[in-house]
């Protein structure tokens, strides 16, 4: 395994980073304040072509291989501090066109992925129910066959993108008597009589990410909208997690090397006691784990872009890689925050809105103890 970046990996690194200083300059404490979505800055991200970096180009995507994803997603990670814009992104590539490129037919990846490649649609991922998160198979969304067209009625929470998305990918139970053999996957637009936007929810962190509510009443659904077979529902999911729980995070990479170095110049900018406070072990211990946990990180990331580059099985490895990242990314704010000391609890500073933003990646696909759970699993526990 070669974890090196190749010459168009580093130069693309740059010029995402220079893109990110000159276009990304939105206010980011007045969008969290506000929880303002910063749609500007969404499609000046589609013009780059983050959208469709892993799409193939038949498709309107950039074709571009998954540690090359990974390595833009870093960059992005490093120079954006919208952590909500990156997320509603990252949900949209996983979530979304992932599912949609690998299950897809024919006709709905030439209708869908374009649009969704170009910024013309935002994709959202519904599946979680009010009593259906960790225990997402017992979801109670109801789709019944009548005709050439499904009839949805149920609830979804916590839908990424959920009140600015165009399109989503909605797990519903054909025939709830067989249980998860019955859950099917379907690609619903916005407008389809029936689907209603119920609220958007107030979130701790990542408030610039627009989480929602959907309310499905007699919604109906095309034959040609279900996405993959009848009861695929969770061959579909799982796979999409796959990729979901690799690769979500991996801009919490860039981010985390960046709240090192800021670390590291306040460390050697600050005196007390006649010295910088970089001289002290205490300070100088936490900024040195820090560093440990970032390189670990990323190595369980590049791993798992590398199995999945060579089209190998990666349940583990994401779980892993998911569970690791969420954790030290928590930390690292932490650490930071006590090693900036009152100015870190400053709201303008920032790093408390970072912490904020990182403790949802303990929860969102997938939890801490599910991750935990999976790992064992896959051990024969």
């Amino acid at each position: 395994m070669d974890f090196s970046w190749t010459t168009e990996q580093i130069k693309l690194r740059k010029k995402i980073i220079q893109f990110v200083k000159q276009e990304l300059s939105a206010n980011i404490l007045e969008l969290d304040r506000q929880e303002v979505f910063n749609l500007e800055g969404w499609q000046k991200c589609s013009e780059f072509g983050f959208l469709g970096l892993p799409i193939p180009k038949q498709y309107g995507g950039s074709e571009a291989d998954i540690l090359t994803t990974i390595c833009a997603l870093e960059a992005l990670g490093y120079a954006s501090q919208d952590n909500g814009l990156i997320f509603a992104l990252n949900a949209h590539l996983w979530a979304c066109e992932i599912p949609l490129l690998t299950f897809g037919s024919e006709e709905q990846k030439q209708k869908y992925l374009p649009k969704l490649c170009q910024g013309e649609f935002i994709g959202g991922h519904a599946i979680t129910e009010p009593e259906a998160g960790s225990d997402v198979y017992s979801l109670k969304t109801t789709a019944e066959k009548r005709g050439e067209k499904y009839v949805l009625n149920g609830t979804k929470s916590f839908v990424s993108n959920g009140t600015i998305a165009d399109l989503y990918i909605v797990f519903a139970n054909v025939d709830p008597s067989q249980g998860k053999k019955g859950i099917t996957a379907f690609i619903i637009e916005k407008y389809f009589p029936g689907l209603q936007v119920k609220r958007q929810v107030s979130k701790m962190g990542l408030r610039t990410a627009m989480t929602g509510e959907l309310s499905f009443e007699n919604c109906e659904v095309d034959l040609k909208n279900r996405l993959g077979k009848e009861g695929s529902g969770v061959a579909i999911f799982t796979h999409s997690m796959e990729w979901e729980r690799g690769f979500i995070l991996a801009s919490a990479i860039g981010t985390m090397e960046r709240i090192l170095n800021q670390c590291i110049q306040y460390a050697r900018k600050r005196q007390q006691f006649g010295q910088s406070i970089g001289k002290f072990q205490l300070v100088s211990s936490k900024i040195a784990e820090m560093k440990v946990r970032l390189e670990t990180a990323r190595m369980l990331l590049y791993k798992v872009g590398w199995l999945k580059k060579v089209g190998k099985f990666a349940v583990m490895e994401a779980a892993m890689t998911k569970l690791y990242i969420s954790e030290s990314w928590v930390q690292t704010c932490l650490d930071a925050i006590q090693i900036h000391g009152g100015s870190g609890y400053l709201t303008e500073v920032e790093l408390e809105r970072e912490l904020r933003d990182a403790l949802g990646s303990r929860i969102y696909s997938g939890t801490s103890e599910i991750q935990r759970l999976i790992i064992s699993q896959m051990m024969g526990l």
